[in-house]
């Protein structure tokens, strides 16, 4: 007998090739996931029915896969056995979870036992579930810092009792030893870092040498808020910053008339000679607003005001004489009375001055080389800084401060001086009493004595 034709060579073979694609087909979706999650990319689209012209990003990347391999193409998507095409959220979910698995156990085994210390936080999902964010950080064979994150941990609230027992729970899970832990670092609250019954204390009580330290970027951050909590023209300050923002940059047509107010007092400066031409500078910028829990973002956001004060100011004007609300233009009026004291201008450049010290501070704390040496010797320069200025500073802050009111007042009177050339008081006179013979709805403008007056 022809032993090719038998029932179970031809079953073997049979076998061989399916696996075969099914091998070639579970690749494919597995490198489509390792590359959006690689980009961070979301996978679903909001319409994946086959007559949809965008499926989402896995499926889009899963036929761009299909059209450039002819092998890929003969087994997914439409070409799939039945329905074995391996494209399914829940297949997507596991393959993720696997490629958790093996990033987690890549980060674990690089750690090779050694010590380490933990940073941790609690973040809120978009279900408003208490997490707990957990990074390690350690020094690997060659020598280098690294900080991994390991996973996110669900906590059913954030007691310092559940925050411990989480962490063991994920310690147990990866075989790690709360002996091998050599620090711990957390931000200011009590449940973490309080001193009888914190997250801190609880892991000291079983290993004394896993020391507490307080990130030195979020004190800075702490200290900054403390002066704006406790400070009321500080509060006032960000308070007008942050309506200028929802207001002058509240829609796209206010932020083009911004760009085009700004642009045009640059290309205006650039003609009289007060501005300086060169690589880098008058680009492109707009009023930026100041975040919650970012300070970096209100030194950002107060020097961009400085910048485009005047433009500013003529916006609020528009907005005040054509707003589409009363509202609106009530708004505009209050906040362009309060900008142009002397009082906000003043909090203005005192800020900048203050956040541009600490804003230099805090980027040097947060770069990624920096060392605890390096970092203590920042701190100390930005307090010598800041007694510099408290003793030496008032006359600088107080020129600097006459000197932008008087530049703003400038320019403000040189526009009044060309509207007053461009449409002085005869030319004025001479149009208003032309208008008097409009014949526009039966000579309703005729006026005899501005007739007299013209001749």
């Amino acid at each position: 007998m022809n032993q090719k034709l038998h029932i179970q060579v031809a079953y073997a073979n049979q076998s061989n090739h399916a696996q075969k694609d099914y091998r070639t087909q579970l690749t494919a979706s597995v490198d489509c996931v390792r590359f959006l999650l690689r980009q961070v990319l979301v996978f679903y689209g909001r319409d994946e029915s086959e007559a949809s012209s965008n499926n989402g990003n896995f499926l889009q990347l899963l036929q761009f896969l299909a059209d450039h391999n002819e092998a890929i193409n003969n087994v997914v998507l439409n070409n799939a056995r039945g329905n074995l095409k391996v494209i399914s959220p829940d297949i997507q979910k596991d393959i993720v979870k696997a490629a958790a698995i093996e990033t987690s156990n890549a980060i674990i085994n690089d750690l090779q036992g050694g010590l380490f210390s933990i940073l941790i936080d609690e973040s809120r999902d978009i279900s408003i579930k208490e997490q707990l964010a957990i990074v390690l950080r350690y020094v690997n064979a060659k020598g280098c810092v690294l900080e991994r994150f390991i996973g996110i941990i669900h906590v059913s609230d954030t007691t310092s009792l559940s925050l411990k027992f989480a962490i063991d729970e994920l310690f147990s899970k990866h075989g790690l030893s709360i002996s091998s832990l050599r620090g711990q670092g957390y931000d200011g609250a009590s449940n973490m870092q309080g001193a009888i019954n914190g997250l801190k204390t609880l892991i000291l009580k079983e290993n004394n040498s896993a020391h507490y330290v307080h990130c030195f970027s979020h004190q800075l951050q702490l200290t900054l808020v403390a002066v704006a909590k406790n400070h009321v023209h500080v509060a006032l300050l960000f308070n007008t910053v942050s309506s200028l923002s929802n207001i002058v940059g509240g829609s796209c047509k206010r932020k083009d008339l911004l760009r085009e107010k700004q642009f045009s007092k640059i290309v205006e400066g650039l003609k009289n000679g007060e501005l300086s031409s060169g690589k880098g500078l008058h680009q492109e910028t707009s009023l930026q607003r100041p975040g919650d829990t970012r300070w970096g973002t209100h030194y950002g956001s107060l020097s961009s005001l400085i910048v485009m004060f005047d433009s500013i100011v003529d916006v609020l004007e528009i907005i005040m004489e054509e707003g589409t609300t009363s509202e609106k233009k009530g708004e505009a009026y209050a906040l362009l009375d309060s900008i142009q004291s002397y009082e906000f201008v003043f909090s203005l450049h005192l800020m900048k001055k203050i956040l541009g010290i600490t804003n230099e501070l805090s980027q040097a704390l947060q770069r990624k080389d920096q060392d605890i040496i390096n970092a203590i010797s920042f701190i100390k320069v930005s307090k010598q800084r800041l007694q510099m200025m408290r003793d030496d500073g008032w006359q600088l802050l107080f020129d600097e401060t006459s000197s932008f009111l008087e530049l703003f007042y400038t320019v403000i009177d040189m526009q009044l001086q060309e509207l007053n050339n461009r449409f002085n008081e005869v030319n004025t006179k001479l149009l208003i009493c032309v208008a008097c013979l409009n014949p526009s709805d039966s000579f309703y403008a005729f006026d005899k004595q501005k007739l007299i007056q013209l001749a």
